[in-house]
């Protein structure tokens, strides 16, 4: 069965750095994209970071020229560099990523969430 593993949360002072990653296990035959969105108390899941199976990328307004997405496709593994981190950046972080199977099958599946608190 294909498992995402997330790491890297935890508690930081505003202005400082994190990076989450997330790598993908299991039955595998081709991932396409991957990415990160974010959830805060009270609010629906949000798009943070996406990185196309082409290359490209795209960010949330609020974080970009701040986080950046890039993956390591021998480790199926996404990566979320985080700097410059605000109050209004704390919230439970999922990883993404769509993943088909041995039987060409596609879904998207999500990891389990990783809490990144930002406070003084």
């Amino acid at each position: 069965q294909v498992q995402l593993v997330e790491s890297g949360g935890g508690l930081v002072q505003p202005g400082g750095s994190l990076r989450l990653s997330c790598a993908a296990s299991g039955s595998i035959t081709k991932i396409s994209n991957m990415g990160w969105y974010r959830q805060a108390p009270g609010n629906k899941r949000d798009l943070v970071a996406r990185f196309f199976d082409g290359g490209s990328t795209i960010y949330a307004d609020s974080v970009k020229g701040r986080f950046t997405i890039f993956r390591d496709n021998a480790n199926n593994t996404v990566y979320l560099q985080m700097n410059s981190l605000k109050l209004e950046d704390t919230a439970v972080f999922y990883c993404y990523a769509d993943i088909a199977d041995p039987f060409g099958t596609w879904r998207g599946y999500w990891g389990q969430g990783t809490q990144v608190t930002v406070s003084s």
